[in-house]
């Protein structure tokens, strides 16, 4: 099976993807995290107040966890308007092609979002933030929109 029935098995799937892809970019975020943690020499003992060590970590580490933060507040965006686009597709049909690549591409804005982050690109975060926020708006825009076309 290649790859790109993947997103195209069903009308639906694209929007499906889109949650899972942002979920796993949220995942992702741990890893910046992770690291700026371990250069500040987080222990086991840090686990009772681990937002406790945030002082200690590298201005990039900082910069990692607001970033992680902000995926949490993402996916909290996206994740709904992804499964409005399902249950749209799956009660009208195929959504227009701006659906899907705003699904798609919102997951990518988002990963590219905390690169940029991290590595204090400000003109690139904005941008991508900004861009991954036009995606889910859309996605709320066509969902909505397709679901009033069958009531």
């Amino acid at each position: 099976m290649p790859l790109t029935s993947l997103f195209t098995a069903s009308s639906a799937a694209p929007y499906a993807w889109s949650v899972l892809l942002s979920g796993a970019v949220v995942v992702l975020s741990i890893v910046p995290l992770g690291a700026a943690r371990s250069q500040a020499d987080f222990t086991m003992a840090d686990m009772g107040a681990p937002r406790a060590m945030f002082e200690r970590l590298p201005i990039w580490g900082r910069r990692a966890s607001w970033a992680h933060q902000n995926s949490f507040e993402a996916f909290t965006l996206h994740a709904p308007a992804a499964l409005l686009c399902v249950i749209a597709a799956l009660h009208s049909g195929s959504l227009p092609n701006t659906a899907i690549t705003a699904a798609l591409l919102q997951p990518l804005l988002r990963l590219l979002y905390i690169g940029a982050y991290v590595g204090n690109v400000p003109p690139l975060r904005g941008l991508c933030w900004a861009s991954a926020l036009l995606c889910t708006g859309t996605l709320y825009v066509e969902g909505l929109r397709a679901l009033l076309a069958t009531a």
